[in-house]
């Protein structure tokens, strides 16, 4: 049997980032990688030169050379959803296989200990998960503690949205989707022509629920989602006066939508 590899499977969130942080001078011969879909945000990139900097190794990123383009056509043309994630499947999971193979692997993910959820637990018998938060009890507050005194801290894409992932990515709540107008309106252009509504039929094929980006993108609209987020992070930080701005944020975004994203885009 051969030697079992260490990997830190990076999302480009802070989780993953400050597991990278806190295990660096403990597994020698851990490998970091990265699965990229080229449809990352240009924060996730900066963000991650940046911890190879810290790190003084080179992250492996991982990519399925049809892209994600390739694969919406054969899913018909079906945008993925929290029902049907088979851009997490197809860009993120298919390649880490490929990548491991079949040889004996620890793969360290960055779930805290205060988190309800469950990682990415492969069907692939050489593959064994590993969380060291959960095992060392780090929560939130550790999270950003190891960041802040790494020098890393978090991404600045957190001044607008709390989680990795592609910049269409469909767990966006409607208060990011304004973010990433404003701040990448070519991003959010992109993100829009992927869209369709069949007029005959009445079938919305669009990222936020129900409503198209066209529709979230009228001033009327984008103002009543700014001033229904500003309300709520201020009742926020009213009720929780000790908490971080960030944590806030984390908070307000959380309560909009509690569906449990993928691990494999947002630790």
């Amino acid at each position: 049997m051969g030697k079992t590899r260490h990997i830190l499977m990076l999302s480009g969130g802070k989780d993953s980032t400050a597991l990278a942080v806190y295990i660096r001078d403990r597994v020698a011969e851990m490998e970091y990688v990265f699965c990229d879909t080229d449809k990352e945000l240009p924060e996730t990139y900066e963000y991650l030169t940046k911890i190879e900097y810290f790190l003084g190794k080179k992250i492996e990123r991982l990519r399925d050379d049809r892209g994600f383009d390739h694969w919406l056509q054969v899913y018909g043309g079906y945008l993925p959803s929290s029902n049907m994630r088979w851009c997490t499947r197809m860009l993120k999971i298919k390649p880490f296989e490929n990548y491991v193979g079949e040889e004996e692997v620890m793969m360290y993910v960055g779930i805290r200990a205060d988190e309800d959820r469950t990682a990415y637990v492969s069907t692939k018998p050489n593959i064994k998960t590993v969380m060291p938060f959960k095992d060392d009890g780090i929560a939130i507050d550790g999270v950003h503690r190891i960041l802040e005194e790494s020098g890393i801290g978090l991404p600045s894409y957190y001044n607008w949205r709390t989680r990795s992932g592609c910049y269409f990515c469909f767990f966006q709540r409607r208060a990011e989707w304004v973010g990433l107008l404003e701040r990448h309106p070519d991003l959010f252009k992109k993100s829009q022509e992927y869209e369709k509504i069949d007029e005959a039929s009445g079938a919305r094929y669009t990222w936020s629920g129900k409503e198209s980006l066209e529709e979230l993108s009228r001033p009327e609209r984008v103002q009543e989602i700014k001033a229904g987020h500003e309300k709520a992070m201020a009742s926020k930080k009213k009720r929780r006066v000790n908490l971080p701005l960030v944590e806030v944020l984390d908070e307000v975004l959380e309560d909009e939508n509690d569906v449990q994203p993928c691990f494999f885009c947002h630790t």
